[in-house]
């Protein structure tokens, strides 16, 4: 386990548009703003859910019958993503590596372990040192989102020990989820990263009552994209977009105290990088009163189960069944709480 840090330190909420569908176009952008991070002295550093290369909002706009239009925006969408690792992966990593700071990076993420050709919604984090802790791929794809991205498994469910504290988090509506956002409680998550699509009133509270219940700081961020941030050439701009205002999304990014009250943000209907100071002394103090995975719990009343078990799309047996090597050991037993 790391020892964490008893100073108090920076953490930067990223708020930005990608290149709209344009890996390397985004991946570069999203380097500069590390090194403006890593300037600014944050030694954490949040990005948006699916901030590479996109946030397919379009699923939520364009009719599932228009096959051929979702063919081809599925399509680019699975060209511009992104394998673990890759060049892509490599560039960011010694972004924060320069930045010294440690990174979560909501990217599309391709099935290279199988067909290649389905994607994940995924959390990538890095460290300071420019190495891959590793990834989540969000569990539960929420409505449309079901037409471009496949579920994940709890094998990439974890929080990470770091100088800065537990370190971790979900995607978006993943929020809403109890068992999850208990997991993370459970493992002693200090720093709560809440990448998201979402904003408005009702998911700036959501991002409170997680600072509030779990006792943590939260990092909520999410992409603001306009309009004009999509090029006109996209069909489906011109057809299902044209009564949209300025802006797809506004963003609403924010940065929340354990005790819920906002640090830095929202970030509304701008691109903009906030800034806020975690101080390590107010995690473990806010648990006397509350602890919701410790004196609070009632395990004698109340159990979960967490199953890390990866479930791969394949296996291969070599030489019959009794050749075959055993089945890799989940990387964490099952914790009951």
């Amino acid at each position: 386990m790391t020892k964490a840090s008893r100073d108090t330190f920076t953490v930067a909420a990223v708020q930005a548009a990608p290149v709209f569908l344009d890996r390397e176009a985004t991946v570069e952008k999203a380097c500069k703003l590390l090194a403006e991070t890593g300037r600014q002295g944050a030694r954490l550093a949040v990005f948006p859910e699916a901030f590479i290369p996109t946030y397919p909002d379009w699923v939520w706009a364009i009719p599932s019958y228009e096959i051929g239009l979702h063919n081809s925006l599925y399509a680019e969408l699975l060209a511009n993503s992104v394998a673990i690792p890759s060049e892509a992966t490599d560039q960011l990593c010694r972004a924060a590596r320069r930045a010294k700071a440690y990174v979560v990076i909501g990217l599309n993420e391709r099935n290279v372990e199988a067909s290649g050709a389905s994607l994940y919604n995924t959390l990538l984090y890095i460290n300071a040192q420019g190495d891959i802790m590793g990834k989540h791929r969000k569990l539960v794809p929420t409505a449309a989102e079901r037409l471009v991205w496949a579920q994940g498994d709890g094998s990439t469910l974890e929080a990470y020990d770091t100088p800065l504290g537990k370190l971790g988090g979900l995607i978006c509506w993943e929020n809403y989820m109890p068992l999850a956002r208990y997991t993370m409680y459970a493992w002693g998550t200090q720093i709560y990263v809440a990448a998201t699509w979402d904003r408005g009133q009702a998911w700036l509270a959501t991002l409170q009552h997680i600072a509030r219940e779990g006792r943590v700081y939260v990092i909520g961020c999410s992409i603001a994209l306009r309009k004009d941030d999509i090029p006109d050439r996209y069909e489906f701009k011109q057809r299902f977009y044209a009564s949209a205002g300025e802006w797809i999304n506004v963003g609403d990014s924010a940065i929340v105290h354990p005790n819920g009250q906002f640090l830095a943000g929202p970030a509304r209907a701008k691109e903009e990088v906030l800034y806020a100071e975690v101080d390590p002394s107010e995690l473990g103090g806010a648990k006397w009163l509350f602890d919701v995975a410790g004196h609070y719990a009632r395990p004698d009343v109340f159990q979960l189960t967490v199953n890390q078990q990866p479930r791969p799309m394949l296996r291969t047996e070599l030489g019959g069944p009794e050749a075959a090597p055993p089945a890799p050991p989940p990387k964490r037993r099952s914790r009951r709480r």
